[in-house]
C-alpha cells in the first residue's frame, strides 16, 4: 500500500478548514490544520509535508510571509503550495505565484476543484520524482529529477508549476499547447482564474530564461517552445 500524501493546511477559518479535510482524507491524503501563520510555519518546518495550503488572511504571520520563508528556504523550497484566499485582486495573485505558489485560488471556491488541483501537482511530483533525465538547451539544463533549471554552473529556481510547464515545453518543441495541456488536463469550471494563472506563470519562465521570444504565445491557442 502506497504511503499517503501530506497536506498541510494553514486556515483560520473552521468550517473552511473542516470542509477541505474531509474532501481530502475522503480522497486519501492525510491532511493537518494549523490555525495561524506562526505555527504553521513551524509545522511546514518540523513535518516538512508533500503539500501546503495557506490562506493569506492569517494571525500572526500571513500567507505572503509564510510562501516567502519557504522559498527561501534550501530544506521547503521544493514543498508544493496552494494559496487560497477571499483577495480577488489581480495584484494579489500575481504576487503569490511570483513567490513560488504552484496556484491561487479566489474564495468561495469547490472543494472538489481543489482537490483536482492537488491532484494534478501532486502527480506531476510524482512523476518529475521517477525519472533522473536532464534536458538540456541553449546553455540550460532542467535537471528533472531535482526541480532544478541551472544555466552554466547557476541554479535558477523555478516553482513546481513553472518547472511542470517548462517541462512539458521542452518534450514538444515545436508543438503547441494548449493552456489545459499545460495545467496537465486539470478540470476547472473557472476558465478566467486559470488563464490568467497559466500567462502568469509563462511570463515568470520568459523573464528568468532572459529569453522573451523563446516560448512563443500562439493567438487563441496557447504556447509553443520554439528551439
Amino acid at each position: 500500500m502506497s504511503q499517503k500524501s501530506r497536506i498541510l493546511l494553514i486556515e483560520d477559518d473552521e468550517k473552511t478548514a473542516a470542509l477541505l479535510k474531509l474532501g481530502a482524507e475522503t480522497s486519501g491524503y492525510k491532511l493537518h490544520v494549523e490555525v495561524d501563520g506562526i505555527n504553521g510555519f513551524r509545522s511546514v518546518q518540523r513535518e516538512k509535508p508533500d503539500l501546503v495550503i495557506v490562506d493569506i488572511m492569517l494571525p500572526g504571520l500571513n500567507g505572503f510571509d509564510i510562501v516567502r520563508k519557504i522559498k527561501n528556504s534550501s530544506d521547503l523550497k521544493n514543498i508544493s503550495l496552494i494559496i487560497v484566499s477571499e483577495k480577488k485582486d489581480e495584484l494579489d495573485i500575481v504576487l503569490g505565484l511570483e513567490l513560488g505558489a504552484d496556484d491561487f485560488i479566489t474564495k468561495p471556491f469547490s472543494t472538489k476543484i481543489l482537490l483536482s488541483k492537488i491532484k494534478a501537482i501532486l502527480r506531476r511530483k510524482q512523476e518529475t520524482q521517477k525519472t533522473t533525465r536532464n534536458i538540456n538547451f541553449s546553455g540550460f539544463t532542467l535537471e528533472l529529477d531535482k526541480y532544478m533549471l541551472r544555466k552554466d554552473q547557476t541554479e535558477i529556481p523555478l516553482t513546481l508549476s513553472e518547472f511542470g510547464i517548462l517541462k512539458r515545453l521542452l518534450t514538444n518543441k515545436g508543438k503547441v499547447l494548449t493552456r489545459s495541456e499545460l495545467l496537465d488536463d486539470v478540470n476547472n469550471e473557472d476558465s478566467f482564474i486559470v488563464d490568467r494563472n497559466i500567462d502568469v506563470h509563462i511570463a515568470s519562465l520568459r523573464k528568468k530564461l532572459k529569453n522573451f521570444n523563446v516560448i512563443e504565445t500562439v493567438r487563441g491557442v496557447g504556447y509553443r517552445f520554439k528551439l
